[in-house]
C-alpha cells in the first residue's frame, strides 16, 4: 500500500496571492511567521494589505532565524502562544515556514524537545496557510519540520501529518527580487527533492508522478528563474515544481544527498539548500549504476529523445544545471576541514532514517569518501 497526503488547497499563477483579501482563513486574528530578510525586500508589505483587507487582525513574528535550533524553534512557539492568533500564515523560505508548522501542532501542553522525542503528540490547532517566498524547499508540501540539535551537531526531521497545512499559495511575484544566490541553492534544493525521490527505495507511483513532473519544469526553467530577474513564467513554473517535489517527499522520501547534509548544517550552520547542492551530483555519481535505470525512465518521461545513454544524459542535464548556476562545491569555503571528517561521518552515518532510502548501501567508507570530495577538491 502506498499514500499520497496533500494539502487541503492550493493557489497558484499569477494573482494567486489575492486569495489572502478572500474570506480564506476563518478567524480574525492572524499571526504571521516571516524574517527581516523577507521584511527588507518588501515581500510583506502586499500580503499583510491583502490579510488587512480581509478584516483580519494581524500579529508578525518576524525573527525567525535560518537553520533555527529547537530552542529557537521553541522561541517562536512561545511568542506565538502570546499572540492567541487562531490562524498562521507563514511567508518565507523553509525555515519560516518550518517553524510556523511546528507552532501549528504543538499546543499549549507540549514543547518542540517532546515532539522531537515523540512526533504523535503533534495536534494541529487552528488554520495554517504557506506562503513560499523562494522556490525550493518545498516545505510547504511537506508534513516535515527540520530543526538543529546543537548537542548533536545535526539537524533532525519533525514528521507528521498534522503538518501539513490548510492552505499554500504560490505567486511568482514573490520571488522577483530574490538573490540570484539564494534563488539557485534553493531551486537545486527542489531538483534535489524531486531526483531523490523519483530514485529512493520508497519511491511510489504517486511519488514519481509528482516528482517527475518536478524535473521537468525544473529542467526548462531553473536557469531562466534564477539568472533573469523579469521571467515570470519560469519562475512561477519552479513555484510549482517545488511544490510537486515537496509532495514526492511526504510520498516517498529524500536518500543519500539530505542525509549527509544534515551535519552540514547542523555543525556549521551552511544554509540547507547550498548543502544539499553541494553534494548532489557526488552523491548522485556514488549512485550512478544503482540508480541508472530511473534516470533512463526520467529521460522517457521528460519525452527527450536521441540520446545513446539515456541515464548519462540525465546526470549531464543535471551538472550543466549546477555548473551554470555557480552552486559551490567546497566545504574549506565554510570553514570545515580534513579534521572534521570523523565527526561529519558519525553523525551522517546517523540519519538512517534517509540512508536507508538510497538504492547503492552508504557505508562509513563511502560517506567519508563523499565528503572529501567537497574538501579542497577531494584533496
Amino acid at each position: 500500500m502506498y499514500a499520497c497526503r496533500l494539502p487541503r488547497a492550493v493557489y497558484a499563477g499569477e494573482g494567486a496571492l489575492e486569495i489572502l483579501s478572500a474570506p480564506l482563513i476563518p478567524c480574525e486574528k492572524v499571526a504571521v511567521f516571516g524574517d527581516r530578510g523577507v521584511e527588507k525586500a518588501g515581500g510583506l508589505a502586499r500580503p499583510l494589505a491583502l490579510l488587512r483587507r480581509a478584516g483580519h487582525d494581524v500579529a508578525l513574528l518576524l525573527d525567525i532565524p535560518a537553520e533555527p535550533t529547537c530552542e529557537q524553534a521553541q522561541e517562536a512557539v512561545d511568542a506565538f502562544r502570546e499572540t492567541g492568533a487562531g490562524a498562521i500564515v507563514a511567508i518565507g523560505g523553509g525555515s519560516v515556514m518550518d517553524v510556523a508548522k511546528l507552532c501549528s501542532v504543538v499546543g499549549r501542553e507540549h514543547t518542540v524537545r517532546e515532539l522531537l522525542d515523540d512526533a504523535s503528540l503533534a495536534r494541529r490547532s487552528g488554520f495554517a496557510v504557506m506562503v513560499p517566498t523562494t522556490a525550493g524547499t518545498g516545505a510547504e508540501a511537506t508534513p516535515n519540520s527540520i530543526v538543529a540539535v546543537p548537542e548533536k551537531a545535526l539537524k533532525v526531521g519533525i514528521v507528521s501529518d498534522e503538518m501539513l497545512p490548510d492552505a499554500v499559495v504560490l505567486d511568482g511575484e514573490l520571488l522577483r527580487g530574490l538573490p540570484a544566490g539564494v534563488a539557485a541553492s534553493t531551486g537545486v534544493d527542489a531538483l534535489c527533492h524531486a531526483i531523490e525521490c523519483f530514485t529512493s527505495r520508497k519511491a511510489t507511483p504517486f511519488s514519481d508522478l509528482y516528482a517527475l513532473e518536478a524535473l521537468r519544469l525544473i529542467f526548462d526553467n531553473i536557469e531562466p528563474a534564477c539568472l533573469e530577474a523579469g521571467d515570470m513564467a519560469a519562475k512561477n513554473a519552479m513555484l510549482r515544481a517545488a511544490y510537486y517535489a515537496g509532495v514526492a517527499i511526504s510520498c516517498s522520501g529524500t536518500t543519500a544527498v539530505h542525509a549527509l547534509s544534515y551535519p552540514l548544517g547542523g555543525k556549521y550552520r551552511i544554509p540547507h539548500g547550498v548543502a544539499n547542492a553541494m553534494l548532489l551530483m557526488p552523491v548522485m555519481r556514488f549512485n550512478f549504476d544503482a540508480c541508472r535505470e530511473d534516470l533512463a525512465r526520467v529521460y522517457d518521461g521528460l519525452g527527450r529523445t536521441g540520446a545513446a545513454d539515456k541515464a548519462a544524459w540525465v546526470l549531464g542535464r543535471m551538472e550543466d544545471i549546477v555548473r551554470a548556476l555557480h552552486i559551490p562545491t567546497r566545504l574549506d569555503a565554510y570553514g570545515v576541514s580534513a579534521d572534521d571528517l570523523d565527526s561529519l561521518v558519525a553523525a551522517g552515518m546517523d540519519v538512517q532514517r534517509l540512508l536507508v532510502n538510497n538504492k547503492r548501501r552508504v557505508t562509513a567508507v563511502d560517506a567519508r569518501r563523499l565528503y572529501r570530495e567537497l574538501l579542497e577538491g577531494g584533496a
